[in-house]
């Protein structure tokens, strides 16, 4: 079992910059795809960007060239670095966790949240 909990959300006007921060509770969590999702209210849950467990990264087109993920295992923490932020940003964004392995069962874990406000 992986918890993970996030922090950093907030209300901030547009054009601003917000750093999500998201801490796993396993030991390590170097074997886990990780990565950011978001939700907006009557949406679906949609990817951000996700950092696999040998460093390549994924990010959405909306996103690309104004999010940065990043991660750091010794401290089992995610990053997503957001800048000039538009009030379309503004969704529940959700850390993930998620480990495949080669007898196909899955791992998958979400955390509880973070609530990201862009003004206009």
């Amino acid at each position: 079992q992986v918890q993970l909990v996030e922090s950093g959300g907030g209300l901030v006007q547009a054009g601003g910059s917000l750093r999500l921060s998201c801490a796993a509770s396993r030991n390590s969590i170097n074997a886990y795809t990780m990565g950011w999702y978001r939700q907006a209210p009557g949406l679906q849950r949609e990817l951000v960007a996700n950092i696999t467990s040998n460093g390549s990264t994924n990010s959405a087109d909306s996103v690309k060239g104004r999010f940065t993920l990043s991660r750091d295992n010794a401290k089992n923490t995610i990053y997503l670095e957001m800048n000039s932020l538009k009030p379309e940003d503004t969704a529940v964004y959700y850390c993930n966790a998620r480990r495949l392995l080669s007898d196909r069962t899955l791992f998958n874990y979400w955390g509880q949240g973070t609530q990201v406000t862009v003004s206009s």
